[in-house]
């Protein structure tokens, strides 16, 4: 057993607590990993908010980035390798075969219920089994456990804080653009919500040149990011017509609009503004359902797709965005506010109260 410390969810209606616990070692192919980073993300919080008690004490995090410190006998990363840990996977499943691992037929099982309350569980408090596998990773804490298929070994050493975030929002955002929506110069693109996720497909859109790219959020702050990260317009959705001024702004309306709020009035606004043939990537959880005007979609032939993790294979797509962050490409600076482990209370609160866009969390040493 390695002690740890750990941002625990103790009872419901309640945000997570530092409190020591205890991981188990590493079997198979699974990594004992010293966390030296890890993002909030909204997903994090959402959840948590929403966890049944029976299923307490658990906990989140899911953009863990660290040094693996030990290995099970079947594992594929030697100790010493810096790692971002990121979604999991199955790896056997059609999708999985098909190189499409984001859409895992066992995503749900292996992402969003951590793991078993028994013997197995890679955490106790107590000699209490805690729930330690979301996302395979639980990341808020100082070590945690990770299997193969969400473990990816950097061949060069990135700033952790840095790192943190290409473990999901970052790879949603800009694999939105880049791998969903296969966005070229020929495009214009409209991102709902200046957030962690929308402000990287703004940084996405401005890698692949697109001719127009613009931030819609009514955070003056967040709009004034966008324009620094490559957004060539903003707009304060609470002034005026938005569609009429999306039209103006694209030369015609956007060719990809990319919603990150799952707000359904937002969602038929993408909608509206979207040329003839135009996509509307919907990567925003929140409202499960939204009406969609099925008479605007098939007059002008419009696509909508869902996106989960960028449509991205982690192990092929955070190794480039973390050389597209060394290049200054994804200057992520410019979104992460950093806190330490020891202040996890004030970073949550962040989070939840969206006064930092990227709140990462720091591991003392």
């Amino acid at each position: 057993m390695t002690n740890a410390r750990a941002a625990v969810l103790l009872t419901e209606d309640s945000q997570p607590q530092l409190v020591d616990v205890e991981v188990r070692a590493p079997v198979t192919d699974e990594v004992l990993v010293r966390v030296d980073a890890v993002g909030i993300c909204h997903t994090d919080v959402s959840v948590a908010a929403r966890w049944p008690a029976r299923k307490l004490p658990m906990v989140f995090g899911h953009e863990g980035v660290g040094t693996v410190v030990e290995a099970g006998p079947s594992a594929r990363v030697e100790p010493g390798r810096q790692v971002v840990l990121t979604f999991a996977s199955c790896g056997r499943c059609p999708s999985c075969a098909a190189a499409r691992p984001a859409y895992c037929d066992h995503s749900t099982t292996l992402n969003l219920r951590g793991d078993r309350a028994d013997d197995s569980s890679a955490l106790r408090l107590g000699g209490i089994p805690v729930r330690g596998g979301f996302f395979g990773q639980s990341s808020f804490a100082t070590h945690l456990l990770a299997g193969p298929s969400n473990t990816v070994a950097l061949d060069d050493p990135l700033d952790p804080a840095l790192a943190a975030p290409l473990a999901c929002s970052v790879q949603t955002g800009v694999g939105t653009i880049l791998n969903a929506v296969a966005a070229g110069p020929d495009d214009t693109v409209v991102v709902f919500g200046a957030g962690g996720v929308g402000l990287s497909a703004v940084m996405g859109a401005r890698i692949a040149g697109c001719r127009a790219v613009v931030a819609v959020d009514p955070n003056p702050e967040r709009r004034t990011v966008a324009t620094e990260l490559g957004a060539t317009a903003v707009l304060d959705p609470t002034e005026g017509d938005v569609t009429s001024h999306l039209v103006d702004l694209t030369g015609g309306g956007p060719t990809v609009a990319v919603d990150t709020t799952a707000l359904p009035a937002v969602i038929a606004t993408a909608l509206g503004a979207l040329r003839t043939c135009g996509t509307l990537a919907l990567v925003g959880l929140g409202a499960l359902t939204a009406e969609l005007p099925v008479g605007l979609i098939m007059a002008k032939g419009l696509r909508i797709r869902g996106v989960v993790e960028g449509d991205s294979d982690p192990h092929v797509f955070i190794p480039r965005l973390a050389e597209l962050t060394r290049r200054g490409e994804l200057p992520l600076e410019k979104l992460v506010t950093r806190f330490d482990f020891e202040h996890f209370g004030d970073a949550w609160a962040a989070a939840v109260a969206g006064t930092a866009i990227k709140p990462v969390l720091t591991m003392p040493r």
